[in-house]
């Protein structure tokens, strides 16, 4: 079995979790004998999963308008393990 197939099958069980996981996070939101701790995690989680994380702001020192982004289209074998790909890159980038 291979690593992206488990990930998939494990994404797939949690997901298919979801509803209940939401409905135990409520109860603990709206539950008077929780501690208030677990109220206020309970209703970040709800709303991180429903919103969306706020955005932090950068923690370094760096003018955040310095910041160089990188993105590169890599076109690989589809029977190339992910393993066999990032050792070829490894070894591009060290020649580099």
């Amino acid at each position: 079995m291979s690593r992206a197939r488990t990930l998939f099958e494990i994404r797939s069980i949690a997901r298919s979790h979801t509803r209940t996981a939401i409905n135990v996070l409520v109860g603990v939101m709206r539950c008077k004998d929780a501690t208030p701790a677990a109220r206020v995690s309970a209703a970040n989680a709800i709303l991180d999963r429903g919103w969306g994380k706020v955005a932090q702001p950068l923690q370094s020192g760096d003018d955040p308008l310095k910041m160089i982004h990188r993105i590169e289209r890599v076109i690989v074998h589809p029977e190339d393990t992910s393993e066999e790909v990032l050792e070829r890159e490894g070894a591009q980038a060290a020649a580099d």
